[in-house]
């Protein structure tokens, strides 16, 4: 059997344990503990090092899903778990505009230790005040709408959902591996369809 190792990251209250919870095959494993700083405003509990969950795609392909902590003051989490992993989501609170600093911060933090398949998922759609996904792309640093890492819209409650965003993720990952040198192709504007296709944005 063929082992993947997945990284969800993000900001603090971003849904990253609860992406991992809702798809594990197994009673997922968490290191929450009582928020004592601003995360305290989002939510009671936080991740100090990280989550973990198991999730088999038939008979020959196991993933390993870490969920990090959303504070940067557990950034060597991050480090930790990033050096080893195939592939990574990054979550994002679409309501909370004012998050957008620290998720375009770890972006920056991954990127500079690996060059791993990337997709940005956003919850909290349905919220008062979320931003559209050319908004939040470009507070992300992606100023080009031509060259954009994936984007996929995702409730973190609903299985359904984070299988169909893990679907993209290994999509990404299988064609990086076919050809390296795809992701200095530009992608296709395409936002508001669904499309398994790596570098095109997918927002449903």
């Amino acid at each position: 059997m063929r082992l993947m190792r997945l990284v969800v990251t993000g900001t603090a209250g971003a849904g990253k344990s609860t992406f991992v919870r809702t798809v594990s095959d197994i009673e997922a494993i968490d290191t929450d503990r009582t928020a004592t700083d601003e995360t305290a405003q989002i939510k009671q509990k936080t991740t100090v090092a990280f989550d973990f969950g198991r999730l088999s795609f038939g008979p020959r392909l196991e993933i390993h899903i870490y969920g990090t902590p959303g504070q940067s003051r557990f950034n060597f989490m991050w480090d930790i778990l990033i050096q080893r992993a195939n592939a990574y989501v990054l979550l994002v609170a679409a309501h909370r505009i004012d998050e957008l600093v620290k998720a375009r911060q770890i972006i920056a933090f991954m990127n500079e230790r690996v060059q791993i398949p990337m997709v940005i998922g956003l919850t909290h759609r349905d919220c008062p005040g979320a931003r559209s996904p050319e908004e939040i792309a470009m507070r992300l640093g992606y100023t080009d709408l031509s060259n954009l890492p994936t984007i996929v819209t995702v409730n973190p409650n609903e299985k359904n959902s984070v299988l169909e965003t893990l679907n993209v993720m290994l999509m990404s990952y299988l064609m990086s591996q076919l050809a390296p040198d795809l992701n200095t192709v530009p992608a296709r504007q395409n936002f508001g369809q669904e499309e398994y296709r790596p570098r095109v944005q997918i927002v449903r």
